[in-house]
């Protein structure tokens, strides 16, 4: 493929990084004062010019190429949770649960350390699970509702979550990025977690000291509620579940079900703060609209992305990455530049080792990369850039749960930074020594 051919293909990405880093510069300049900029836009304009510039095809061709990347059944089975997390969170909500868990919050942990507490509780919850996304619908919605009861930032507070999220996304033995990278650089999971965490629990370790540093100005409530008991158990429901391992959709579909449960039956005794039967259903329904933005940002970037693959995108990358390649720390930085770039382009970072997960051991064994630091490179590179994109499945579900732009959380993601830049100093100053 041409250079000029690759880079056309590519360009719709481009146009896309450009308009949300204009974005994200208003918001950040104007403190959220000023216009509200959509990401929606982003996509809709970088969509419209992915399609246009798809040459040589007739134009239903080229719309049935984005329709497919639209309803790709992954991306569905996505969407499928962003609707049942923004149905739990809203009867949640409505039923007090958030108010109770805000409240067992603030009554246990002193106000200086919420903002560490809930980067350890995101990092904990992580590792268990295994996964980012259960993470996020677990303990974001607690995390806005402490925001918004003691007055921080909660773009911030919302962050601290997402990338806590990361955590136990780029280490945990039952992550999906944990299986994939260690299968196609055929290492051990046990190898693989020793040089990940040499590399990043000392990142973990300074964030978590950098959120202690910020958290200690955190302002007291004036007044902490009493604790209803009874609303928390929605939520340790969901914890409980997601950490013994259940299917996400499972978990949230409990969690709506118990609040319905909890909320109806404290109506019929008269308890205020409480739906009947046609309020749950009306909760739920404000939920799941609530996340109609999410859900058509989610499927135009599953359109453009899929026509920039189709057009020849991410195999061009690939193609000219590899080509500069001439020792082994260059073959480490080849590594982590394709990973994340296709995570860039697919926006899902087990797709993205998958995709050039083959071509990553080919590079490794003939440069003499170890097979264990390879696997740790696709991974860490892969969470890092998957916890700054706002057009990832993490990002978009925070933001739908915490009512948000993913813009407005973006420029606090110093945990899924600090492994970025933990991991490229480990290739470049050769750490750890013993797999270097």
């Amino acid at each position: 493929m041409s250079n000029k051919k690759g880079l056309l293909a590519l360009s719709p990405l481009f146009l896309l990084i450009l308009l949300i880093a204009v974005f994200t510069i208003h918001s950040v300049r104007s403190n959220g004062s000023g216009d509200n900029l959509s990401l929606t836009v982003a996509f809709m304009i970088s969509s419209i010019y992915a399609v246009a510039i798809s040459g040589g095809l007739p134009i239903k061709k080229r719309i049935d190429t984005y329709s497919r990347g639209a309803g790709a059944s992954n991306l569905m089975l996505m969407l499928w949770i962003y609707v049942l997390a923004g149905a739990f969170a809203a009867s949640a909500k409505a039923m007090g649960a958030v108010d109770a868990t805000v409240n067992l919050a603030l009554s246990i942990l002193p106000t200086s350390m919420i903002l560490p507490g809930l980067f350890l509780a995101a990092c904990f919850i992580s590792l268990s699970i295994g996964t980012s996304v259960g993470t996020v619908v677990a303990l974001v919605p607690i995390a806005a509702g402490l925001a918004l009861s003691v007055d921080a930032n909660l773009g911030l507070t919302v962050a601290v979550i997402v990338g806590g999220a990361y955590f136990g996304d780029n280490l945990s033995f039952i992550s999906d990025t944990t299986v994939v990278a260690t299968q196609t650089q055929e290492c051990r999971m046990s190898d693989k977690f020793r040089i990940n965490s040499l590399i990043v629990v000392p990142a973990a370790i300074i964030i978590l000291i950098v959120y202690a540093i910020m958290g200690a100005e955190t302002k007291a409530p004036t007044q902490v509620a009493e604790v209803e008991y009874i609303k928390v158990i929605p939520y340790l429901l969901v914890l409980v579940t997601a950490i013994a391992g259940m299917n996400v959709m499972a978990v949230l579909t409990m969690g709506t079900l118990l609040c319905g449960a909890i909320g109806i039956i404290e109506n019929l005794m008269g308890i205020p703060n409480s739906y009947d039967f046609f309020g749950w259903f009306s909760a739920m329904g404000n939920g799941v609209i609530s996340m109609g933005e999410l859900v058509i940002i989610a499927m135009m970037a599953g359109g453009m992305l899929e026509t920039i693959r189709e057009n020849g995108g991410i195999n061009f990358i690939i193609s000219k990455i590899t080509a500069h390649v001439k020792n082994k720390r260059g073959a480490e930085l080849s590594i982590a530049a394709l990973v994340s770039f296709v995570n860039l382009c697919t926006a899902n970072n087990t797709v993205a080792i998958l995709t050039v997960g083959n071509i990553s051991k080919k590079i490794g064994d003939k440069f003499g990369v170890d097979n264990r630091k390879a696997a740790s490179i696709l991974d860490t590179f892969s969470c890092c850039v998957q916890g700054l994109i706002p057009y990832g499945v993490q990002m978009l579900l925070a933001a739908g749960l915490a009512h948000i732009s993913p813009i407005d959380i973006l420029p606090y993601l110093y945990y899924p930074m600090a492994i970025g830049v933990a991991a490229l100093m480990a290739i470049l100053f050769r750490y750890p020594r013993r797999y270097s």
